[in-house]
Parts: structure tokens; sequence; C-alpha cells
């Protein structure tokens, strides 16, 4: 099957992205151009990523002593990608870009996601470009971001320790001001960091010319002692290979060492790597400690970072959004064609009878359905965070805040609901397979494995958790979620005459919420609400999902293609099978229950 019908239809019969056009930035593009874009990332993810996303799984990056050895057709993939200007899809003509919505950006990067995810495409590498465009320097913006929108070089983030993995107050990684002269001092406040960082995507590779670090780091008190907590951190540039003001390569490497690829369960094409910086292995000026340049303001990093945290959120949703997708594919192609059994009822015992494809079982449809529900309900969701992105970059004044808040409550979600629930689809494609599912002769196996880690980085599930119900919902005396809860009322109100049963429904749901919500803070203190952070997101999602689905479903009209038949009948298996969940996950969270975080340790 192919991903662009689901595509399409997001993009202009749902979305409406076309409206885009009439904004000034968007008014060169048309339907034609999005259709373009579209057309050539399907193209190189059809050419250079899926054929070869068993290839990448089993041949894993490996360090030779000086380099880190990725199969050819990473290079190739990375080479194409670079090449179809999309690591600047959204940025100015100026500097290279193409302008594009960044939810046509989003909508066209979902085609590598799903061909192998474990290549990758530019997620980080846009990031931490898109991160500098905002709190860099003019020269930071000219000779490190315009680099890697162009490929030259790539792009991480470094954040987590070896003793601080999500606990970024306890980071030990130590800037201090560098006395020596240097010739592209004019690249920003200039510092030499000593520490070390964990599980660094792409940390160290030869895809491109440079590696570009922005790594959090404290800088010592007057009596070189660290700042305690997170108000310490400050955010900096650190290059892999020295450059100057022109961006251009001086020769000298950065003291910033590998210090050992990190063997993962899936996204084994992508390394991942523990880094070390200023070890003195690669000295600079005859100095040891890596050279970093300040970004934003001392003590502000952490405010800079989650500007790329931010972004990383939702591209992690949209990964784990096409893993689903790709497994729900490949079981249904399975379906199709694997004969077993026979029909219940009259005669299905009979084994002179043929035998039926398992498409026919009606257990199989259930898992399917859950398949599509799940997948495509999030790849509306993400797409939907994507047009709000851009509503907060071209709106009025007015919509931009609006979309702010939105994207404020809903990106805990968009990250959170398809790393649980795709990983979810890929289990059950893997049962659709049966006992063939569990091997590698078939792909749905790497597709979990895959799919696992997304609950994980970028925010573990339980911060995503915490996240929500700790801040998002509460912040500017709960805006953002009484804006949500308006949009999903008025989806209700508009689906009331086709949808009748589903409109009550997702009242009841979100009535729900907002009621576990008050019951959860009324006069507890934070270890109490917070207790059950998760089943309140689980519930939270699940809610989202099923407002997604309606004002999708509703969208569909008249339609009766198999498509739009599909899409109502999973707008229904979500609302009867999955809705009701809400009712136990949001039980816990109203009487503050216990049971969990009351048990002594010696009782386990």
């Amino acid at each position: 099957m192919s991903l662009r019908p689901t595509v399409d239809f997001l993009l202009h019969d749902w979305l409406k992205v076309e409206s885009l056009q009439s904004r000034e930035r968007f008014t060169d593009h048309s339907r034609e151009t999005f259709d373009a874009v579209l057309d050539t990332c399907e193209r190189i993810a059809r050419e250079k990523y899926a054929p070869f996303n068993r290839l990448v799984d089993t041949q894993e990056p490996h360090f030779d002593g000086e380099k880190v050895i990725l199969p050819q057709a990473t290079h190739d993939a990375y080479k194409a990608y670079a090449e179809s200007g999309m690591l600047s899809a959204a940025q100015d003509y100026e500097i290279g870009g193409m302008q594009l919505p960044y939810t046509v950006e989003a909508a066209a990067n979902a085609f590598f996601a799903m061909a192998s995810v474990s290549i990758g495409s530019g997620m980080l590498t846009s990031g931490n470009a898109n991160l500098l465009m905002v709190h860099g320097t003019d020269l930071q913006k000219q000779v490190f971001a315009a680099n890697e929108f162009n490929g030259r070089f790539s792009g991480t983030m470094c954040l987590s320790e070896p003793q601080a993995g999500s606990s970024l107050s306890d980071v030990t990684t130590r800037a201090t001001p560098d006395g020596a002269d240097f010739e592209s001092d004019a690249l920003g406040a200039r510092y030499r960091l000593k520490g070390n960082k964990m599980w660094i995507s792409s940390g160290e590779h030869e895809l491109s010319e440079n590696i570009i670090h922005l790594v959090l780091a404290k800088i010592p008190d007057a009596n070189g002692q660290l700042v305690p907590g997170v108000r310490g951190i400050s955010l900096f540039i650190v290059p892999k290979k020295m450059v100057d003001t022109n961006g251009q390569l001086t020769g000298e490497r950065n003291d910033v060492a590998l210090a050992g690829l990190n063997h993962k369960l899936g996204w084994r094409g992508t390394t991942n790597t523990l880094l070390n910086f200023g070890e003195g292995k690669y000295p600079v000026r005859g100095d040891t400690g890596a050279v970093g340049y300040l970004v934003g303001k001392p003590g502000e990093g952490l405010r800079c970072m989650f500007h790329m945290m931010n972004e990383a959120r939702i591209g992690v949703g949209m990964a784990a959004t096409m893993l689903g997708m790709a497994g729900y594919y490949a079981s249904l192609d399975y379906a199709k064609n694997r004969p077993q059994g026979r029909p219940t009822g009259a005669g299905g015992k009979d084994a002179s009878q043929p035998q039926v494809r398992i498409i026919e079982h009606a257990d199989i449809k259930r898992m399917l359905l859950a398949q599509k529900a799940y997948s495509e309900g999030a790849l509306a969701l993400a797409l939907y965070c994507a047009r709000l992105v851009d509503e907060q970059h071209t709106g009025t004044a007015e919509d931009a805040d609006v979309a702010r808040l939105l994207l404020e409550v809903l990106t805990p979600i968009v990250k959170s609901f398809p790393s649980e629930w795709c990983l979810e689809a890929n289990s059950l494609a893997i049962q659709i397979h049966g006992g063939y599912g569990y091997t590698r002769d078939f792909p749905v196996e790497q597709y979990w494995r895959d799919n696992r880690l997304n609950m994980i980085h970028e925010g573990t599930h339980g911060i995503q958790a915490m996240d929500l119900l700790g801040r998002k919902v509460l912040m500017e005396n709960g805006r953002g979620l009484q804006l949500l809860a308006e949009r999903m009322l008025a989806t209700a109100a508009k689906a009331e005459s086709g949808w009748g049963p589903e409109a009550a429904a997702l009242r009841d749901a979100l009535h729900q919420v907002g009621q576990a919500t008050q019951q959860a803070w009324d006069g507890a203190q934070p270890a109490q609400a917070l207790a059950n952070a998760v089943p309140y997101l689980q519930a939270f999602g699940h809610t989202v999902i099923a407002w997604i689905w309606l004002d999708v479903a509703n969208s569909l009209g008249n339609d009766h293609s198999p498509a739009a038949v599909g899409r109502r009948a999973a707008c229904r298996y979500f609302f009867r099978y999955e809705l009701p969940k809400i009712g136990a996950w949001l039980a816990v969270v109203s009487s503050r229950d216990a049971t969990c975080a009351d048990l002594p340790e010696d009782a386990f």
C-alpha cells in the first residue's frame, strides 16, 4: 500500500493546507509545488531508504579506532536527503530555503520515517539549526546554521550524562572562560568544556564535513562551584572540527572524543554515542578542554534548548507514527495473502473446504482496525500540530498566541500517544503474522524494535506525563486546556447530526478529563497529584485522538469510497473499543490512588 493517498487526504481534504497560500510567506506556493515536494521525498524514500532498512539494521555502525564506519547506503541516503533541500525546507529563500509550510515539511518527512527510521533524516540537524536561528548571533547563524541547512555540517543535541539521564539539574559538564586568543573569537564568548555526554544520536560519523554539537554545561561561580539545579545551565556550540569565521575548516580537531558506541535494540542504523569533552585526546592550541561558543545568555541554556527539544518531540511522535503505519501496511498485505483456517459457523470445521485468507477472520480485522485507528489517528494529530506551528509563525497575533498554547498542551500528547500506541500497533502486526512475525524473515519485528525507543528518548513517557499534568494543563490558569476544550466541543457540535453518539461520548470524555484534572490538584501536594500522571496522560491522549478521529470522520461528508468507509470504521472502533478505557485511568487520578506511590521498597 502507498502512504500518499492518506497524506493527500489529511493535508488537502481535512486540513485544507492550500489556505496557507494566501499568507505572504507562502504566496509562491500552490498545490502543484506541494505535490512536487511530496513526489520528490516519496521517490527518494522509495529508492534510497526503504531497500536498505534491513541492511542498516544488520550492519551496525562500528568504530575502527579512528572513525565510525557506516554502510554506503547510509551515505547515499544522507546525500540524497541533503540535496533534496529538506534540511532547510521551511527556511527563508535568502538562506537557501523553500519557505514551505511546516505542515508540508512534516508530511514530506513522513515518507523517510516509514521507509527507514533507522537510517534517519535531518531531524536533529534541522532542529539544531532552527535553534540557532532563534537564539544564535548573526555570525553563529551564518557559520553554523547555514551550513547545517545546506548539508555540509550535521547537528546533535547533547543533554544527558552517564550519571544524569533525564535529570538535567544534575549535569556536571563544566564550561570555563578561555583566555587564549583565537581568530574565531567573533563566533561568541569562548569557553573550554570538560565532561561526558551519553546517548548522543549521530554523535560521530563521516556523513558530513563537520558535526555541530549543542551542549548543555554549567559555568562555575566565583568559587569554582557549579550552581545547583537547572538555573546554572548554559548552552554552547561545540564543533567536532574547528572552523573560522567563514565557516571553513581550519584543519584542527576539537577536543571531542568518541568514548564508545551504544549497541541498541533498534534504530541500529543511527550511531548512538558516549562522547568525552575535554579529556585531552585532541588538545586545541596546546590546551585541554573542548572549545565551545556560548549561545544566548549564561544560565539560559535550558530555555534555549527547549526550542530544539520540543521540535524533536514532535519528530519522535512522527517517527513512532510511521513505524506503526509501516507495520500496519505490512500486516495488512500479509493478511490479504495468507490462507489459514475456515469460516466459523456451519461448515467451518469441514477440512475438505478451501482455507480462507486470514483477513476474513473477525479477530484479524480487529487487530488491523486497531492499528489503523492508532497510526492514522496519530498521523492526523501530528499534521494538526504541524499546522499549529504554521499558525504560530504566520497567523495574526491572536491566532498565533492560541496556536502557541494549544501546542504547549498537545506536544506531550503528540510525542507520547504514538510512542505507546503505535508500538502496540507494531505488536499487533507481529501477532497477525503469527510465528513468522517473530522471525527476521519479515520486517514487523524490526518495526517493533525500532519503535520501542520512542517511549524513552526526548523525554520519557513518565516525564511527558508529569509535564502535561504538572505544567501544561495548569499554565496561564488553564487557558491552553480551555482552548483545546473549546475546539473539541466545536467538533462535537458540528458532528452532532451524523455522529450523535460519538459526539456525546467526546463531550463526556472531555468532562471526565476536566474533572480529574481538578480533583488531582484539589488541595494536593505535587507528589500526590502526579503519582498517577501516566494514567492521566493515557486518558488525555485517548480523548485527543477521539476528537481528531471525529473531526476527520465528520469531514468525509457523502464520500463512500473504500478509503472513507475505512476511516469511518476506524473512528467507530476508537470510540467503541478505546475511548471507554479512560474511565479506569482517570479513576486513579481523581482519587489520587496511592497504591504505587506508598508501597515500601522492601515489599517488592
